[in-house]
């Protein structure tokens, strides 16, 4: 019996090591002004309902593959939600990276870094969001441009790696939650050169976090959802993000589903918004797997 559970321990360990292994870190300058204290949190919120990652000071990838002879030479960089003060890790983060790799898409979870937290940042986000919204925007607002920096070092990390993961260089797309979707604008608005995702998709995007702008030069096709009844800041600015990409002649899709609240993600709820992955993975074979349009490098 001993032996037994021994054996049993050894082989928890190695397949927590080989869980691990795709986890890489990013490249990142420190921050000036914020400061981190103790490492990055695990654990189940049950606010959320749901895995979440919080206190994260330094940015890392993990890396989904798809099964052998399946890959379709798309990568896709997951940015979960959260507020910036937490990752959704699972519902917004892994479980979509593994329905896409079912589809052939190497994905990529993105940890960003987020707002320093203590014990439980998910709690410490919704006491500071019921008492008063701009108290999370004020810490958002400073942290924010270091989230947006790593993700475009995600970017560049995964088009130098191309090869690596059998990914062609010029189809290589970022998609984001809510707070992530700040991080998609970001990135999509900055993006220059080896930083530059080929195509977009933010999904229920935090536009009061970062404003909405006019498309940038030479657009990325872009996928947009919400739902009608999320909040009026998540609702407009997915419609505003949608007119100016249409406005300047890019490719642009707007899922706007009548039900669904926020956060949705990849739950089940029995709505039509249960269904959005499909809708993009639809999206993205008529306009990234078989475009022929090549984005200029």
């Amino acid at each position: 019996m001993k032996y037994l559970l021994i054996s049993i321990a050894a082989l928890l360990m190695i397949q927590h090591t080989k869980a691990q292994s795709d986890s890489i870190p990013l490249p990142y300058e420190v921050a000036s002004d914020t400061a981190w204290v103790g490492q990055e949190r695990h654990y189940f919120s049950e606010i959320w309902d749901t895995d979440v990652v919080t206190n994260v000071s330094t940015p890392s990838l993990e890396i989904f593959r798809p099964e052998p002879g399946t890959n379709n030479g798309v990568g896709i960089i997951i940015a979960p939600g959260g507020a910036l003060f937490g990752l959704s890790i699972e519902n917004e983060g892994r479980e979509v990276a593994r329905w896409l790799n079912q589809r052939g898409y190497t994905a990529f979870v993105l940890k960003y870094r987020l707002v320093p937290t203590g014990e439980d940042g998910v709690q410490e986000i919704s006491a500071l969001w019921a008492e008063d919204v701009q108290k999370v925007l004020e810490p958002v607002a400073r942290v924010l441009p270091y989230s947006i920096e790593d993700g475009l070092a995600a970017v560049a990390w995964v088009r130098e790696r191309a090869a690596t993961f059998a990914i062609e260089r010029d189809k290589i797309g970022f998609m984001g939650f809510s707070a992530g979707g700040a991080v998609t604008m970001g990135v999509g608005y900055t993006g220059s050169d080896q930083q530059r995702p080929d195509f977009l998709a933010p999904i229920y995007p935090w536009t009061d976090a970062y404003a909405v702008r006019p498309a940038p030069e030479n657009p990325q096709p872009i996928f947009i959802v919400c739902a009608s009844d999320d909040g009026p800041e998540f609702v407009k600015g997915s419609v505003d993000l949608y007119s100016s990409w249409h406005k300047s002649g890019a490719i642009a899709a707007l899922h706007m589903y009548s039900k669904g609240e926020h956060g949705f993600g990849m739950k089940k709820q029995n709505l039509p918004s249960d269904s959005w992955i499909s809708r993009f993975h639809e999206w993205a074979e008529l306009h990234v797997l078989s475009n022929s349009k090549k984005p200029n490098k």
